[in-house]
Formats: structure tokens, C-alpha cells, sequence
């Protein structure tokens, strides 16, 4: 009986959605960097954006919670959910630092990490489109990971060139802080990629 109860497929729809708002907030990110004048607005504007992924996550959950029967493991989408608000939780976090460190002069390093975040970012939303297609989700995947890797790398050696040549041990302390919090970024996106994983192996 239970068999014939259909599956609300509208979870895909809203996982699109977060998927769409989190490229927003990377795509401002990267435009932050590229550009740093009027931060304030662009930081406002990834503070907006942050807070509209919130409210996606919450309407996920609550859908979660009166759904009965549901496409994936309710677990998987709990998971998939709250890692993806991870990722602009922690762009929201950088910019946040920007602010309340009123950081003037980024290093490139974090634009470059920045690219890198919208890099994953695109590669998530296209493994999210595929979820109700059984497209190739895993290969979007090994990319993220990449990304990630190419991340650790950038921020390695931005930190390690910091030590070098930075005078300022308070100034040191705000841009490694910068730093390490856009790398976390980059780990919450494979992080994403690792439930992805998960949901594919469980549904082959």
C-alpha cells in the first residue's frame, strides 16, 4: 500500500534553489575581491543572501518533517541540506571578518580562494540538477574535491608568504584569519560532495 503513496519530488526543485543562492553569494564574493571598493554593499549583500539560504534550508527541513514518503533518505536530505548552508555560512563568515577586522587591502590569495569557491559552487549546482536525472554526479564531484586540494595549496603558501613578509603581527592575525576561513569554505563544499557521494552510492 504504502508503495503507491507518491514521492514529493519537490525536495530536487528547493535543492536547485539553494544551489542557485549559494553561486549568488560566491559570485558576489569573487566580485568583492575583483573590485574592492563600496565593501560595505557587498557585504550587505552576501549578509542578504545568506540569510535567503537560511530560509531554504529551514523550508527544506520543514518539509522534510511533513513529507512521508521522500525520494531520498530523509537523513541524506537533512545532510545535503545543512551542508550546503555551510558552504555560504562560511562565505558569509569571511566577508564578516572583512568587516569587523576592516581589512583594507585583501591579500590575492583571497580572490583566488574566492574563484576557487565559486568554482565548486558551479560544479554543486550542476551535481544537484543532475539528483532526479541519475546523471553523472560523481564525476562533479572529483572535481570539488580537486578544488579543494587546489585550495589548501593557495592558502598554504599565502599563509607561509604572510609569515615571510608581514611586519604587523595584528595585521598577520586578520588576514590569516581571512585566509583559513575562506579555505573552510572550500572544505564545506567537498563536504557537500561527500553526501552527494553518499546518495549516489545508496541509489545504484
Amino acid at each position: 500500500m504504502f508503495s503507491l503513496v507518491p514521492k514529493d519530488n519537490t525536495f530536487f526543485a528547493m535543492f536547485a534553489a539553494m544551489s542557485d543562492n549559494l553561486i549568488d553569494g560566491a559570485r558576489t564574493l569573487v566580485d568583492l575581491f575583483a573590485n574592492y571598493h563600496d565593501v560595505e554593499t557587498q557585504i550587505e549583500q552576501i549578509h542578504r543572501i545568506e540569510r535567503e539560504g537560511d530560509e531554504l534550508t529551514h523550508a527544506i527541513l520543514t518539509k522534510l518533517n511533513q513529507t512521508f514518503i521522500t525520494p531520498l533518505d530523509r537523513e541524506d536530505i537533512h545532510e545535503l541540506a545543512s551542508k550546503l548552508d555551510d558552504v555560504l555560512d562560511f562565505i558569509n563568515a569571511s566577508v564578516a571578518r572583512i568587516q569587523m577586522y576592516r581589512i583594507k587591502t585583501p591579500p590575492p590569495a583571497a580572490g583566488q580562494l574566492a574563484a576557487i569557491i565559486l568554482m565548486q559552487c558551479q560544479e554543486l549546482q550542476k551535481a544537484v540538477s543532475l539528483m532526479q536525472k541519475n546523471g553523472n554526479i560523481l564525476a562533479h564531484c572529483v572535481e570539488i574535491n580537486r578544488l579543494e586540494n587546489e585550495a589548501d595549496q593557495v592558502s598554504q603558501q599565502a599563509i607561509a608568504t604572510l609569515f615571510d613578509h608581514e611586519k604587523d603581527p595584528i595585521n598577520l592575525i586578520k588576514i590569516k584569519e581571512l585566509l583559513e576561513c575562506l579555505e573552510r569554505a572550500t572544505d564545506k563544499a567537498e563536504d557537500v560532495a561527500n553526501v552527494l557521494e553518499t546518495v549516489v552510492l545508496k541509489n545504484t
